[in-house]
C-alpha cells in the first residue's frame, strides 16, 4: 500500500511539473474580483509552431476573448475574460494539435485582504524609508548563497563587483534595528530574477518577471518579509523597470514579436539627455535617441509602444501588488521611458489600488526638467501623472552645496533656498522622495570629506524638509565611498555576515562617531514618526544670511524652528526676527540635547543644526 501510494504521489508530481513546463504562461496567475479583468496571457511553447495549436478553456467565469498571432511562432497571445462572478480555482488551459492535448493549471485565486490597510498603502511624507541592497545588507541564509544552475556562481566578500550573499532571512532578522531608526518603510533594489553572467548584485537587469531571485529567498521568502513588515505597521516599497531588461531575459533571447525591443542598425544607446523631451525647438530625431537607445549593451530597450509589451508590463505592476503586498513603487530611469505608456501604467495601478503612491527616478539637472516628469504647474503639451519624483533637485543644487560651498551672494545655502523656492513647479512637492545619497552616488559622507559635523547636519536637514525622506543604509554608521566606480558605495553593512568585527547592530566595534550618528538619527527618525509639523505641515522658510538659514514646519498643534548655521563662525539667533512663526511662544526645546532656550536672543555655534520644538 505505502509503495502504490508513493508511486502515485510521484506520478501526479509528474504529471504536475509537465503541464507546469508544457508552456510558459505569464502571468503565473490572477484574481477574481479584479478591475483589471481582462488579462493579456503570453504563452511560450518549447517548439517552432506552438502557435498552431488549439487552445480552449472550459472554467465558469473565465472566457477566451481572442487568440493572436505574434511574430514567433513559439508563442501565442491569448487575451482573457474573467468575469465578477468566476470563482477561484486552477482553471484548465487545453492546448491540442494532431489528436494530442496537454493542459496546464492557471491559478485563478482569492484577492488579498487588506488593500488600503494593510497592503496598497501609500508612501507619504508622514513615512522615513531605509533603503538597502539585498545582497550587502545581511546574510540570513547561507544555502542560497550560490544556487545551481544560474549563470553567477560568484560568492567573495573581498570583490566590490560580486555577489556577498545578503538575502531576504537577513533583513526579516533585523527589522528591529530598521524599525529602532524611526523607519516607516523598506525600499530595496530589484528582487526579480537576476540571472546574468555578472554585475547581479544590483538587480536592474531582470531575466524573468515572474519569478522572484532564488539567491534571496524567492516568492516565499519575499512574501515572509513582507508580512514582517506589515505586522509592524511598516511598508514595502517595490523597485520597478519598466524601461529594459537583462540581456538574458527570455523575451530577448527568444523575441515574441520583431519589435518587442527598440531596434537599431547598429548599437544606439540613450544620449541620457532629457533635454529633448520637452525642448519646444528640439528635434525629434534626439528624442527617439533619449527614449529608445539602450541604457547599455546588456540592457536591451523594452518597446512601450508595442500593445503586447505595454500589457506584459502593466500587469505585471498589478500582480506584483497583490501577489507580494506592495505599499509603494520606485520606477527606475523614469525619464527613459516611453511617457505615454507610463501614465497608463501609473493609471492602472491607481484605478486598482487608489492609494497606491509612484515615485520616479529623475536624474536630471534643473527643477523645471524635473517637474515635467511628475505632476506639476507648467503649461506643456504632454502633463505626467506620475506623483513624485526622486528628489535630485534638492540634492544637487541644495544640500550638497549648503554643505560644502563657500559663502558669498549666492553661496551653498542659498543655493537650497532657491531650490526649495522653485516648489512651485510641482503640484505637491511635499510627495517628493528626498536624500543624502544612494546605491549609484558618492555617499555623503565621502562627499562631505568626512565631516562627521556636515554629516550630522545633512541628516537634520533631510529629517525636517518638506518631503518624504530616504535613508541609503549605513548612512546612520558613517559608510563612505566613492562612487567611480560604484562598488564601493555599495558594501556591506557591518554586522550582517557571521564573524563581521563591527556590528551595527550591536555597535560592538562602532567609533564614538559612529555611535553618536546612529543615535542621532535614531532620535530624528522617531521624533519625526510623532511631529504633525514635519510629516504633514507646512514649510516657510528665510533668506540665508551669512550662512544661517532658518526654516520652520508648522501647523495648528506644533511649530518647529530648524537653524542651520553652515558657516565657520558662531552666528546669532533673534526671534524677533521671525516673528511670522515666532510670536507667542516663549521657550524653545532643542528635540536632540532636550536643552530648553527662553531667551529672545541666542548664540548657534559654527557648523551646527538646531531643531527646537517652540512652546508657550
Amino acid at each position: 500500500m505505502k509503495k502504490y501510494l508513493l508511486l502515485t504521489l510521484l506520478t501526479t508530481y509528474h504529471s504536475l511539473l509537465t503541464y507546469a513546463q508544457y508552456a510558459k504562461v505569464e502571468p503565473t496567475n490572477w484574481w477574481v474580483g479584479m478591475k483589471w479583468n481582462k488579462v493579456q496571457l503570453l504563452i511560450k511553447g518549447d517548439y517552432e509552431g506552438f502557435s498552431k495549436e488549439k487552445i480552449t478553456i472550459n472554467y465558469p467565469g473565465v472566457s477566451i476573448v481572442k487568440i493572436n498571432q505574434l511574430d514567433n511562432s513559439k508563442y501565442i497571445s491569448v487575451d482573457i475574460s474573467i468575469s465578477p462572478a468566476a470563482l477561484p480555482g486552477d482553471v484548465p488551459i487545453e492546448f491540442s494539435k494532431d489528436g494530442k492535448s496537454h493542459t496546464v493549471k492557471w491559478p485563478l485565486e482569492a484577492r488579498r485582504k487588506g488593500k488600503g490597510t494593510t497592503y496598497a498603502q501609500g508612501v507619504t511624507s508622514s513615512d522615513f524609508i531605509y533603503f538597502l541592497m539585498p545582497d550587502r545588507f545581511s546574510n540570513g541564509d547561507e544555502s542560497n548563497d550560490k544556487v545551481s544552475g544560474m549563470r553567477d556562481q560568484s560568492l567573495n566578500r573581498d570583490s566590490i563587483y560580486l555577489r556577498h550573499g545578503g538575502d531576504f532571512q537577513g533583513i526579516i532578522n533585523h527589522l528591529d534595528y530598521i524599525q529602532s531608526l524611526g523607519a516607516t518603510t523598506l525600499w530595496m533594489t530589484p528582487v526579480l530574477e537576476n540571472d546574468m553572467p555578472n554585475r547581479t548584485e544590483h538587480g536592474y537587469a531582470f531575466t524573468d518577471h515572474y519569478a522572484i531571485d532564488p539567491r534571496y529567498g524567492g516568492a516565499k521568502m519575499y512574501k515572509a518579509l513582507s508580512d514582517s513588515l506589515h505586522k509592524r505597521g511598516m511598508k514595502l516599497i517595490q523597485d520597478a523597470v519598466y524601461n529594459h531588461v537583462g540581456s538574458y531575459h527570455f523575451t530577448f533571447l527568444n523575441q515574441p514579436t520583431k519589435d518587442w525591443f527598440h531596434q537599431w542598425p547598429t548599437y544606439t544607446g540613450t544620449s541620457f539627455k532629457d533635454q529633448p523631451l520637452f525642448d519646444p525647438h528640439g528635434s525629434k530625431k534626439d528624442a527617439k535617441i533619449t527614449s529608445d537607445g539602450w541604457f547599455t549593451r546588456e540592457m536591451p530597450d523594452l518597446n512601450q509602444g508595442n500593445p503586447y509589451v505595454a500589457n506584459y508590463l502593466i500587469q505585471h505592476a498589478i500582480w506584483s501588488v497583490e501577489e507580494f503586498g506592495v505599499d509603494g513603487w520606485r520606477i527606475d530611469t523614469y525619464i527613459y521611458n516611453d511617457l505615454p505608456f507610463m501614465n497608463r501604467c501609473n493609471k492602472a495601478l491607481t484605478d486598482e489600488y487608489p492609494k497606491m503612491t509612484m515615485f520616479g527616478e529623475t536624474w536630471v539637472n534643473g527643477v523645471i526638467n524635473q517637474s515635467y516628469f511628475v505632476e506639476n504647474n507648467l503649461n506643456v503639451p504632454f502633463k505626467s501623472n506620475l506623483q513624485a519624483p526622486v528628489d535630485f533637485q534638492v540634492l544637487f543644487s541644495g544640500i550638497q552645496p549648503a554643505m560644502v560651498e563657500k559663502f558669498g551672494w549666492n553661496d551653498g545655502v542659498s543655493k537650497l533656498y532657491t531650490t526649495l523656492a522653485q516648489d512651485i513647479m510641482y503640484k505637491d512637492p511635499m510627495r517628493n522622495v528626498i536624500f543624502l545619497d544612494n546605491h549609484d552616488m558618492t555617499r555623503f559622507f565621502s562627499y562631505v570629506k568626512e565631516d562627521v559635523a556636515k554629516q550630522k547636519m545633512g541628516l537634520g536637514w533631510l529629517f525636517t524638509c518638506r518631503g518624504i525622506p530616504q535613508m541609503y543604509y549605513g548612512t546612520e554608521i558613517l559608510m563612505k565611498g566613492e562612487s567611480n566606480p560604484d562598488g564601493w558605495v555599495r558594501l556591506d553593512f557591518a554586522g550582517g555576515w557571521k564573524g563581521d568585527k563591527k556590528s551595527a547592530f550591536t555597535d560592538e566595534g562602532l567609533t564614538q562617531d559612529q555611535k553618536d550618528v546612529q543615535a542621532l538619527v535614531k532620535t530624528l527618525g522617531n521624533f519625526r514618526k510623532q511631529s504633525s509639523a514635519i510629516k504633514t505641515g507646512k514649510l516657510m522658510q528665510y533668506l540665508p544670511k551669512d550662512g544661517l538659514y532658518v526654516y520652520f514646519r508648522y501647523d495648528a498643534k506644533q511649530t518647529i524652528m530648524c537653524i542651520m548655521n553652515t558657516s565657520d563662525k558662531e552666528q546669532t539667533v533673534n526671534l524677533n526676527d521671525f516673528t511670522e512663526r515666532t510670536s507667542g511662544f516663549t521657550k524653545a526645546t532643542d528635540i536632540v540635547s532636550g536643552n530648553t532656550i527662553t531667551s529672545n536672543q541666542f548664540t548657534i555655534p559654527a557648523q551646527k543644526m538646531w531643531i527646537l520644538e517652540l512652546g508657550k
